[in-house]
């Protein structure tokens, strides 16, 4: 089912909001809306993720690398991101919620 692109500008949490989510890098050649779009080699740092374990278990979300992306639209070669690719945090496993994305282009 297509997807929009997620671009620099989309709105991503972890799992234990408010942590923010945001691209390390993007892909600079493709744009939406005047924004860079994000691939698959793009990973994500997060801040002020408040999870805090018990007993010494593993801390705060650190960052996140993206698991399922798109699979027919590339950029650069790289598969770019949708509203419904899926990542995994680290260190503590969990995922990432999409909250807002761009509404002009989708992917599959």
């Amino acid at each position: 089912m297509p997807g929009y692109l997620l671009d620099s500008s989309s709105t991503i949490m972890c799992m234990h909001a408010p942590g923010k989510a945001q691209p390390a890098g993007t892909n600079p050649r493709v744009k939406v809306s005047g924004q860079p779009i994000t691939t698959q080699a793009n990973s994500y740092t997060i801040s002020g993720c408040p999870f805090t374990p018990a007993n010494g278990g593993n801390g705060p979300c650190v960052t996140a690398q993206w698991t399922v992306v798109a699979t027919r639209v590339r950029a650069g070669g790289v598969p770019v991101l949708l509203k419904d690719s899926q990542a995994v945090c680290v260190p503590t496993g969990t995922g990432l919620q999409i909250l807002v994305t761009q509404m002009r282009v989708k992917g599959t």
